[in-house]
């Protein structure tokens, strides 16, 4: 078996959803062991949604950010760790500004072990106090299909030149 061959089978996948896509893929993107980051719609019932579909909140889908990475060099507890620190996960179908069922806190797991973590995770976070005793309203979910978004929401903020979204 060849170094490149060995080299795809070590790499896995994780899906988050945490507001608008373009803050989320920012955040995992720059990560050392994040191979590839994709922009995309998750949780719905349309297929291959576009995104003025997605944003009447009629799809189901959320913004959601698909990852591989090499769990070597980026273990899903460090994915983790980006996400619960990149978005308020107490606000249910909003993030800043943006409001919707689009715009949902989720962790879609591929893999028990992923479940496992992200639930554990979930709680910890939910007794630090770190949210002021509200309720974290994060759902996680087995992985669903996943439908890329259009190639102008890519990279969308480092095309730009943006290092991040603030609000």
């Amino acid at each position: 078996m060849g170094a490149a061959k060995k080299k795809k089978e070590a790499l896995e996948t994780a899906t988050f959803a945490a507001g608008c896509f373009w803050r989320v893929e920012e955040g995992f993107r720059k990560m050392p062991g994040v191979i590839e980051t994709s922009a995309g719609y998750i949780g719905g019932r349309t297929p291959n949604p576009t995104y003025e579909e997605v944003c009447t909140g009629e799809t189901g889908h959320a913004e959601a950010v698909q990852i591989t990475y090499d769990p070597s060099k980026a273990p899903y507890k460090e994915l983790l760790k980006v996400f619960w620190g990149n978005h308020n996960p107490t606000t249910l179908n909003r993030q800043g500004p943006d409001v919707g069922s689009q715009y949902r806190s989720e962790i879609f797991y591929h893999t028990p072990e992923q479940k496992r973590l992200a639930e554990s995770s979930k709680s910890r976070l939910e007794k630090s106090g770190v949210w002021g005793g509200r309720k974290i309203v994060t759902e996680i979910l087995p992985a669903q299909e996943f439908y890329k978004a259009e190639g102008y929401h890519q990279k969308y903020l480092m095309k730009r030149g943006i290092d991040s979204c603030h609000f």
